[in-house]
């Protein structure tokens, strides 16, 4: 199935035995994530290095060596990911110490980040929590009710440009330095973010006595503007489709979430391998203990894990413009359907006001 095809109800989710069904899958493998390790940070340091080289023989180079530099990047942050769901080793020790040691190199704090994605696993697709880790959604009618000018900023939000430009850049680079937002009462997420800024000073002194800041820079920079962009867009098109899943907490169940609110991304197979499986994120969400390298065996053996929205990369492109969720029609919609929408409200007599006012997030009350 593709696009908008589903063909298992969400009661039929919530009533499967998922312990059992997904129980065989959850064991790391201890050698297997080690040679993930090898053999991602080996081409990844190789490659790295010969973008130092490249800066010799014209920037061109450097910027076209930056693409797969970037990909290898973002692979080793699914093993950080991995790490943060206790999914890449056994030992809890050495998932913090592995992933800890990635996030300098990502520039995501690890503490910081696992603490924000557990929140996301556990309420996404719920309208009464919309909060961390998590890309602002709003329903029609909250939309509409808000004044002109925080629809102007919703939708300057939502543009492509910003969502996958701007908004990683400003994400990675500035944010996880500081991100005001985290409560202060989160005194070990707070240490991970220090203690990655000070790994991250130490790395720019080493640099900065070795092959000189500016040639880092060069080098650096855009490897990180296009994996945090490719990283975005991942997490971006994984939740955010036509028939996805929000529900208010009434209606909410977990399992339904996991399976009708994640895609299957359809990748090429040297892709799929860049972004270590991510692209099953309907097994990953109803079960985020299960390492990388298992989900696509759990797929193939379990026929029922089958039967979910897949998207491609040609369709994946086309959820772009779906920004806000239409509680009628239970969709993701775009602006440019405001209009008959407007309509179908209006002939019912329907408010045009939020329906669950302390639900609508923060930043667009």
């Amino acid at each position: 199935m593709t696009g908008s095809e589903t063909a298992q109800t969400s009661q039929s989710w919530a009533d499967v035995d998922w312990n059992a069904l997904l129980e065989p899958y959850k064991l790391p493998s201890a050698w297997r994530s080690t040679f993930q390790l090898i053999n991602t940070a080996v081409p990844l340091g190789l490659i790295w290095l010969a973008m130092l080289w490249s800066l010799q023989h014209g920037y061109w180079l450097t910027l076209l060596l930056a693409v797969p530099t970037a990909l290898l990047f973002m692979r080793m942050f699914m093993f950080q990911h991995d790490c943060g769901h206790g999914a890449f080793f056994r030992s809890r020790r050495l998932n913090n110490i592995v992933g800890s040691a990635i996030g300098v190199m990502t520039l995501v704090p690890y503490d910081y980040w696992r603490k924000t994605h557990a929140i996301h696993h556990a309420t996404s697709g719920n309208l009464d929590h919309r909060s961390f880790g998590d890309i602002d959604t709003l329903t029609v009618r909250e939309y509409l009710g808000l004044p002109q000018s925080k629809r102007r900023i919703y939708r300057l939000y939502r543009h492509p440009l910003v969502m996958l430009v701007i908004g990683p850049a400003y994400q990675f680079i500035f944010k996880h330095r500081y991100p005001a937002d985290l409560p202060r009462a989160w005194r070990r997420e707070w240490a991970s973010v220090h203690k990655t800024n000070l790994a991250l000073l130490a790395v720019l002194v080493l640099v900065w006595s070795t092959v000189g800041l500016k040639s880092f820079l060069l080098v650096q920079l855009p490897v990180t503007l296009i994996s945090g962009s490719i990283g975005v867009f991942l997490f971006y098109v994984q939740h955010q489709y036509e028939d996805t899943y929000w529900r208010f907490r009434e209606a909410w169940n977990y399992y339904e979430a996991g399976m009708d609110g994640s895609s299957h991304f359809v990748l090429p197979k040297v892709l799929q391998w860049f972004t270590a499986n991510i692209g099953l994120h309907h097994i990953h969400h109803v079960s985020s203990q299960i390492p990388n390298y298992r989900l696509q065996r759990c797929l193939e053996e379990n026929r029922a894990l089958q039967n979910v929205t897949r998207l491609t990369l040609a369709e994946s492109l086309k959820t772009l413009r779906m920004t806000l969720w239409d509680e009628d029609e239970r969709r993701l919609v775009g602006f440019r359907d405001l209009g008959p929408i407007r309509e179908r409200l209006a002939r019912d007599g329907t408010p045009i006001a939020a329906t669950k006012p302390d639900a609508v997030p923060q930043l667009w009350r």
